[in-house]
């Protein structure tokens, strides 16, 4: 995979260094805890290092513990983006700053989007600073059904970014699969069987592997999707596709899907609950704009809560690389639905929960990201107002305990350009 990163924004978004974790008491704000429970007023919040100690009313306060007043504010844990390819793409027309994913490579599942991922990207200040913490980070398919390793990132200024390398396996079973397998459906799932099969070969003799069909690098890749320890995200969106993928599970048991997009989950959403899949689902798709896609409405993720399913928001195909920070705003959308008849959204309650907990919980991250309960890592936002109304802004970031910068390109260039005078250079030039 190629990898660019730019100097001019390496020095924009990692304008200012962090500072060191300390224990801080951010007190009097509205707390959401982020698991699905009400706000609580005159809350306070401690983190120790870089974990959350305790989060609620009547809290103690450490006595060498800096104080954040948060009165009149709201404080949560950090936005969770449950899909995205934030990292992987700079400018999307410019290939060399693009690594969503590698389709001149002969290689599919082994590749790892690890190595691509870039924390100096301009996306990770601009999400940072609309309150993004976490994100779930994807490939998209090359030649292969299957894309590769995703990851578990952090939106932090510093240069580590990753939380959980090889954190699942991605793979196209709809209508993107079926092109990539020769053009139908019996193709990508005899491909995805048979591929799966040649791993489980190569698993019993792998130094006597040889296959038409698969590297052995991509083998030895699938076999922990095989025996359950990676999960597999599975692109998909009709409610036909959706019943054939869960029917995979009868032919390899361990599985552990997940399943991403399902824009016609709603028509099967008693399966979904059934199988005890979890839903990673896009929040605003509300038109046909593909056959897979007839039935699509923005009732879906309601109608599948409605039903069992667990379901959290994410944004594949949807500006994802550059626009995680749209999250809060199709959350809140769920929240409007609610006042609409005949309509399925979520409480408050539940679509923070989706954008917070619910990624981190289906992602496997649930004891150490997504909430404000005791042990999890100090991902916390303080906001001017309610995180799911657009004219509320970010006053402060925490990522792992340690305040982040809230400066990044765009705000650069508002500054530079909001009064503009005549110069001898443009402003572009003029240092």
């Amino acid at each position: 995979m190629k990898r660019l990163a730019l100097a001019f924004f390496s020095t924009v978004a990692f304008a200012a260094a962090p500072v060191a974790a300390e224990t801080i008491a951010i007190t009097g704000g509205k707390v959401v805890i982020g698991d699905g429970s009400a706000p609580i007023d005159g809350g306070t919040v401690i983190i120790r290092n870089d974990r959350v100690v305790a989060a609620g009313r009547n809290v103690t306060i450490p006595a060498d513990a800096r104080r954040v007043d948060a009165s009149g504010k709201w404080v949560t844990p950090g936005i969770f983006a449950g899909f995205s390819r934030i990292g992987l793409v700079e400018v999307g027309a410019v290939g060399q700053t693009n690594d969503r994913n590698a389709s001149g490579s002969d290689f599919s599942a082994s590749l790892d989007v690890q190595y691509s991922i870039n924390p100096f990207a301009s996306p990770m200040a601009v999400n940072r600073a609309a309150g993004i913490t976490r994100a779930v980070v994807s490939p998209t398919a090359g030649e292969s059904i299957f894309g590769g390793f995703g990851a578990i990132v952090d939106l932090g200024q510093d240069e580590r970014a990753i939380t959980k390398a090889q954190a699942f396996q991605f793979v196209e079973l709809g209508e993107t699969g079926h092109a990539k397998a020769g053009g139908s459906r019996a193709a990508a799932h005899i491909l995805f069987r048979s591929l799966l099969n040649e791993a489980r070969t190569y698993a019993r003799s792998p130094s006597a592997f040889d296959s038409d069909l698969l590297k052995a690098s991509d083998a030895k890749a699938l076999l922990p999707v095989i025996n359950g320890s990676v999960r597999l995200l599975a692109h998909v969106e009709s409610a036909n596709d959706i019943l054939k993928v869960l029917d995979l599970r009868k032919d390899f048991p361990a599985l552990k899907l997940v399943l991403v997009g399902v824009n016609e989950g709603w028509r099967v959403a008693n399966h979904i609950a059934a199988a005890r899949v979890p839903v990673i689902a896009s929040a605003l798709s509300d038109l046909p704009y593909g056959f897979e896609n007839l039935a699509a409405t923005q009732s879906n993720i309601g109608r599948m809560k409605a039903a069992g399913v667990n379901v959290a928001i994410g944004m594949i195909n949807d500006r994802d690389a550059h626009q995680p920070r749209y999250t809060m705003q199709y959350a809140g959308n769920l929240v409007a639905l609610t006042k609409i008849p005949r309509a399925s959204g979520l409480s408050w309650d539940a679509a923070f929960a989706a954008i917070s907990s619910k990624p981190a919980e289906i992602m496997g991250m649930g004891a150490q990201l997504g909430s404000l309960k005791a042990g999890r890592k100090g991902d916390v936002v303080i906001w001017t107002g309610d995180p799911l109304e657009l004219s509320t802004q970010v006053e402060s970031v925490y990522i792992d305990g340690v305040e982040q910068s809230l400066s990044n390109r765009q705000q650069k260039l508002r500054e530079r350009y909001r009064n503009p005078t005549p110069g001898n250079l443009p402003k572009a030039y003029d240092r």
